[in-house]
């Protein structure tokens, strides 16, 4: 019997607050449950809006502790209302003065099985990240879930190959890299790097993005999220690059194995021959 895992992602729009988002996301959840879904995860701090825009201590207040948050504690139920598992991106505070890109993992049954914070903190204009987050110092955790291996890498850590083969080599089975990315600055690379990671590291991959402007500058977040399989290819049609959609994709995790052997990449890796990657 095939080993298929009904996925779920997300892009919305913002709503102008954080209740308003929150539920709407939770029906989004409610409707893919009704779909047969057993995973969602969410888009880059989802229920704010992408404030790294600018630079401004006023939007420290959106941070909120993790796993003991209102936002974490509400998915929480959710999960458990709907069986299903959920990836939840929020901006994380530890203490004062420690802040995080935070995505919680909570498992079906409503259980926090743990979180990823994101490694790679961009500087750039209209991504004014390291005014916010610290970078993340939780390596690279792969969670054993209700449906399977499930890790996470958080937008710009896309960029950087080296955390998508630790989460590989940890056995993830997919990952979800949810995003918050405009046209005008890599959207040319959307289409291309996951799809690499996912072949390079023989897994699925969730790609999530968000969807249009918002208050905070002139980024146009342009969706067009979706699934990919280990072999590069999309599980489906691409969503909307200008539209709130919630995608919802099967996945057959018996072809994890099936590429595993064919293409071999594990087999003939040389991590004796790489030791001048991680020199400074």
């Amino acid at each position: 019997m095939a080993n298929v895992v009904r996925a779920a992602l997300v892009q919305a729009t913002w709503t102008g607050d954080t209740e308003s988002m929150l539920a709407k996301h939770e029906e989004h959840a409610r409707e893919a449950a009704r779909q047969g879904a057993r995973i969602i995860g969410f888009q880059e701090v989802f229920n704010s809006p992408y404030f790294c825009q600018v630079q401004d201590p006023e939007h420290y207040r959106w941070a909120e502790p993790v796993p003991d948050g209102p936002t974490v504690r509400r998915m929480r139920d959710l999960a458990r209302e709907t069986g299903m598992v959920v990836v939840v991106p929020v901006f994380e505070v530890e203490q004062s003065g420690f802040y995080y890109n935070t995505a919680a993992v909570i498992d079906a049954d409503g259980t926090v099985l743990g979180k990823y914070r994101k490694h790679h903190i961009p500087q750039v204009k209209g991504f004014w990240e390291k005014f916010y987050f610290r970078p993340g110092n939780l390596g690279w955790p792969v969670f054993d879930t209700a449906v399977g291996k499930v890790g996470v890498y958080i937008c710009y850590d896309r960029h950087f190959p080296e955390g998508w083969r630790q989460l590989g080599i940890n056995g993830a089975q997919l990952v979800y890299n949810p995003s918050a990315t405009h046209r005008g600055l890599s959207s040319h690379l959307w289409r291309l790097e996951q799809p690499a990671a996912a072949v390079a590291n023989e897994y699925f991959v969730a790609a999530i993005n968000r969807v249009g402007q918002e208050e905070y500058g002139d980024n146009d977040f342009y969706g067009t999220s979706y699934f990919v399989d280990p072999r590069g290819q999309f599980v489906g049609d691409v969503a909307s690059d200008s539209k709130e959609e919630l995608v919802v994709r099967d996945l057959d995790f018996d072809l994890i194995e099936e590429v595993r052997q064919q293409w071999a990449f594990y087999r003939d890796r040389r991590p004796d021959a790489y030791e001048g990657l991680v020199q400074p």
